[in-house]
C-alpha cells in the first residue's frame, strides 16, 4: 500500500519566497542604519583622538602648531616647512614611529616612506575613497587621502603676501599656531577640526576680500577632474589639510565641465604662490544630514547641513566676538 507524502504547491512556495523577500526588504536598511551609526560612532572618535592629540600638542608647546610655514623671499614666498599641523601631531596619537622618520625641514615630496602611509585615525570608516593618491615606484602611491581637516577660518588664509603674511580668522593658520590666549571667542565657541571628503574636485578662479553668501557668487574658472583637495595628510596646504566656513556642511559647489559636473572646493591661489590664498573648502561627510565636528575644548558634535550660515561662521572664528547660536 503506497503512502500519500504532502509537499509544498507551487503557490505556496512563491507565497513563502515573497514573504522572505519582503523580511529581507524590512531588514536590510535596518542593517544599513546600524551599520551607518556604528561608523559615524567610530568617525566621532577619531574627531576626539585629534582633539586629545591637538591639546597634548599644546599642552607642551604652548600653542598649536602652523599648517604649513612660508615666508616672503622679496620677490616671492619660500615654503620653509610645507608639512601639515596634523603631521606634527602624530606622536599623540599613538604614530611615534611614523613621526620618528620624519625630517621638518625637507619636503615631503622626498620621503615618501612616511607620505604614502595611511593614518588610520585620519580617515573615516564611511569614506569611500579610502586610497592612496599618485604613484610611486617603491610605495605604489605617493601620498594617501583624509577625512578630516582643520579649521582655517572664514574665507581669507593666507593674504598681502608681501606686506606681512596676513593669516585667516580660524583656528589654525600657516606660518603661525595660535595658543589658548588667542581665543577670545573662548575653545568651546570655535571649531577646530571637521570633516571632509578626500578626493573633492579643485577648481580654481578670482576672488574678492569679501567671501560668498552662495556658490553662485564664486567665480569658477576651469576645472580639471584629476585635481583633487584632501588627497595628501602631509600637505599643510588649506585644499589639501584645512576647511573654510565659506559654506555651511555639505554645500553642493556645483561646475559643469567637459560633459560633467562636479561638487568642487574652491581655490583662488596656493599658499606658496605670490597671490592672495581666498578659499571656499566645504565641510563633507558621507554621513547623513551633517559633519562630526570637534570644538577646541575638545568636544565633539554632530552638526547639521541646516546650522544657519551666520552660526557656522561664528563657529569658525577665533576672535570674532559674535553671538554663536543654537547649533
Amino acid at each position: 500500500m503506497r503512502r500519500s507524502h504532502s509537499a509544498f504547491t507551487l503557490i505556496e512556495l512563491l507565497v513563502v519566497i515573497a514573504i522572505i523577500a519582503v523580511l529581507i526588504g524590512l531588514l536590510l536598511p535596518a542593517v544599513q542604519k546600524v551599520r551607518e551609526a556604528a561608523a559615524r560612532a567610530k568617525c566621532a572618535n577619531n574627531v576626539k583622538q585629534i582633539g586629545l592629540a591637538m591639546h597634548g600638542y599644546m599642552n607642551v608647546n604652548e600653542r598649536l602648531p602652523a599648517n604649513g610655514i612660508y615666508v616672503w623671499n622679496g620677490s616671492g614666498v619660500t615654503t620653509t616647512s610645507a608639512w601639515s599641523a596634523l603631521s606634527r601631531i602624530l606622536p599623540y596619537i599613538e604614530q611615534e614611529n611614523l613621526f620618528r622618520n620624519i625630517d621638518f625641514n625637507v619636503s615631503y615630496n622626498t620621503q615618501v616612506g612616511v607620505s604614502s602611509k595611511r593614518a588610520a585615525t585620519f580617515v573615516c570608516p564611511s569614506d569611500v575613497n579610502d586610497r592612496g593618491f599618485g604613484t610611486d615606484p617603491v610605495y605604489g602611491n605617493k601620498h594617501w587621502m583624509l577625512s578630516y581637516a582643520v579649521n582655517e577660518g572664514t574665507w581669507a588664509v593666507l593674504t598681502n603676501k608681501p606686506y606681512g603674511m596676513m593669516t585667516g580668522d580660524g583656528a589654525f593658520a600657516p606660518t603661525r599656531g595660535f595658543g589658548p590666549q588667542d581665543f577670545v571667542d573662548g575653545l568651546s565657541n570655535t571649531i577646530g577640526l571637521a570633516e571632509v571628503k578626500g578626493f573633492t574636485v579643485r577648481a580654481a578662479g578670482s576672488a574678492s576680500a569679501m567671501p560668498p553668501s552662495t556658490p553662485g557668487e564664486l567665480a569658477l574658472g576651469a576645472v580639471d577632474p584629476t585635481k583633487n583637495t584632501h588627497v595628501e595628510w602631509v600637505d599643510g596646504k588649506v585644499h589639501e589639510t584645512g576647511f573654510t566656513t565659506t559654506f555651511v556642511p555639505n554645500t553642493p559647489v556645483l561646475v559643469a565641465s567637459g560633459g560633467a559636473t562636479y561638487d568642487v572646493d574652491f581655490l583662488s591661489a596656493t599658499e606658496s604662490s605670490a597671490g592672495d590664498t581666498f578659499a571656499a573648502v566645504t565641510s563633507r561627510s558621507y554621513h547623513s544630514t551633517g559633519v562630526n565636528v570637534l570644538l577646541m575644548d575638545g568636544s565633539v558634535r554632530f552638526v547639521r547641513n541646516s546650522v544657519p550660515l551666520v552660526t557656522w561662521r561664528a563657529l569658525g572664528t577665533r576672535a570674532g566676538s559674535e553671538v554663536v547660536g543654537d547649533f
